[in-house]
């Protein structure tokens, strides 16, 4: 039989809990108080990590299920580090999956052959490991491409196989026709599939519906059957951007029954038509070329944020402050603009510090929405591409921040936690239990010590205390603070030294 202290040691390693010792001769009392912690600041702090080609994770084809951990870990220690608050992962790259499907089989960039298994479930393994950390996981979806090269090889399970008929070819790219409504119905069902079976915080896309014409190019997407026998009389392009609009606010609809409080987030071209704003020039127009018209989707409220690709300079014909303040000029329903941020591009020209004057522009600028940039990508995080990381601890991210709440979709946020702290002289240990209303995601952690508050700490609503070594010196005040999966803060609890 289990002695009490080895018992409710084992209790404490079962629940994810801080096991809590009783305190000793010379321990540090606390008390409940109404502590006046500082303001945290809400802003969606992200980072876009890709799979297909590799590009930042797995590292390349073929690895080992334990050094794919290994790799993933390390993004979100980076992640955790620079107080980064979520992660962007693509699991979907051309109608393959980076997680367990009876859909669609494994994706090639994970073993080095599709449909074979790499030994674990990759997105399970990531929403563990991320909510860990405090950090919210968003599953990133390519809804129409099948694949990223007509030259790799697919398996027999794959959609093209399957349905042959779906499938149309152009400039060495393999699509599925967004005009048939069975293929906006599968794409559909694929992402309720991952919105059902795992805890996800957001559902993804990017700025691929239609496919990107080739430099040069002159060729024609080849849907002319699909355009005669549901086209209605609209012309081709009109008829290609509803059927875009069809499947964008069926994916909304679809997210928002099963799971309402997972984020649905789409990232753009930057630039909605060329000249719009007046001055900004583009060789692309995504209105009528990808057919994605993505002012409409802010406008009618089909996404809790939009992130567009705002890839460019400060200054220039593509200005990134004069194109950020038009897409919040078009935020009438009061959505969350997060622009996506070309870190990558640092290097020659560009230096680290115009990422950090971007994030300021960003946080600074008449926002209809909360602040909020997603990082493209995390390579150049973890590259640490001329100092850009250290900036960003140094200057940008010195604390912890919440995700903006969706507050037009979100119930009532937590209760206040009850807390509890005991010390044995060299640690303070601090558990809470939660209170009612809403089941907390996260907590805010934040300690004064020498009359000063340190940052913010996010931790994971899965535990339920912390330890601090008292080696230099005991905290004054505690302030924890329950966060929910809408981003809702409940009431702050705190504890002050006797």
């Amino acid at each position: 039989m289990l002695r009490r202290p080895a018992l409710a040691a084992l209790l404490a390693a079962l629940c994810g809990c801080v096991a809590v010792q009783p305190p000793e001769s010379g321990a540090v009392g606390y008390a409940p108080a109404k502590v006046k912690a500082p303001e945290v600041p809400q802003e969606f702090r992200a980072a876009w990590v890709a799979t297909v080609h590799n590009i930042d994770w797995p590292s390349k084809r073929g690895l080992s299920a334990a050094r794919q951990k290994a790799e993933l870990i390390a993004i979100l220690n980076k992640a955790k580090s620079l107080n980064m608050n979520a992660i962007v992962l693509q699991v979907r790259p051309s109608c393959d999956a980076l997680y367990r499907s009876s859909i669609e089989p494994w994706s090639p960039w994970l073993s080095g052959a599709m449909g074979k298994s790499p030994g674990y479930d990759p997105l399970e393994f990531a929403v563990a490991e991320a909510h860990a950390r405090g950090l919210e996981l968003h599953a990133w979806f390519n809804p129409f491409r099948a694949q990223a090269s007509a030259s790799l090889p697919v398996s027999r399970s794959h959609v093209t196989r399957r349905h042959p008929g779906w499938v149309r070819r152009f400039d060495g790219n393999v699509w599925l026709d967004p005009g048939l409504p069975e293929v906006r119905s599968y794409s559909l069902k694929v992402i309720a599939d991952v919105v059902a079976r795992y805890d996800i915080d957001g559902v993804h896309i990017d700025d691929y519906f239609y496919p990107y014409p080739k430099a040069g190019g002159t060729r024609s997407f080849p849907d002319a059957a699909s355009y005669k026998r549901y086209g209605k009389g609209k012309d081709r392009a009109s008829w290609r951007r509803s059927n875009i609009d069809s499947f964008v606010s069926g994916m909304y609809a679809t997210v928002k029954r099963k799971k309402p409080w997972v984020k649905v987030g789409i990232s753009p071209f930057g630039i909605w038509r060329p000249g719009v704003p007046r001055g900004v020039k583009a060789d692309l127009d995504a209105y009528n070329t990808l057919f994605a018209d993505s002012r409409s989707w802010l406008r009618n409220g089909w996404v809790d944020y939009l992130s567009p690709q705002l890839y460019w300079p400060i200054r220039g014909d593509q200005s990134f402050s004069a194109l950020l303040a038009w897409w919040d000029s078009q935020n009438t329903r009061r959505r969350h603009v997060w622009p996506g941020i070309a870190s990558e591009r640092i290097g020659g020209k560009r230096p680290a510090s115009e990422t950090g004057k971007q994030i300021a522009l960003a946080r600074s600028s008449r926002r209809g929405s909360s602040a909020g940039h997603i990082h493209w990508s995390m390579k150049s995080l973890m590259q640490n591409k001329r100092g850009v990381a250290n900036m960003l601890a140094k200057s940008y991210y010195t604390g912890a921040a919440t995700v903006p709440p969706i507050r037009w979709v979100s119930g009532s946020a937590p209760g206040k936690p009850k807390l509890n702290a005991r010390s044995d002289g060299k640690s303070l240990f601090v558990d809470w239990e939660r209170g009612s209303g809403t089941s907390p995601a996260r907590y805010l952690v934040q300690t004064r010590q020498g009359g000063r508050w340190r940052p913010a700490t996010l931790v994971a609503g899965g535990r339920r205390g912390m330890k601090w070594d008292l080696g230099g010196g005991a905290p004054e005040a505690i302030a924890v603070t329950p966060v929910d999966r809408y981003g809702n803060r409940g009431p702050t609890a705190g504890l002050a030294r006797k």
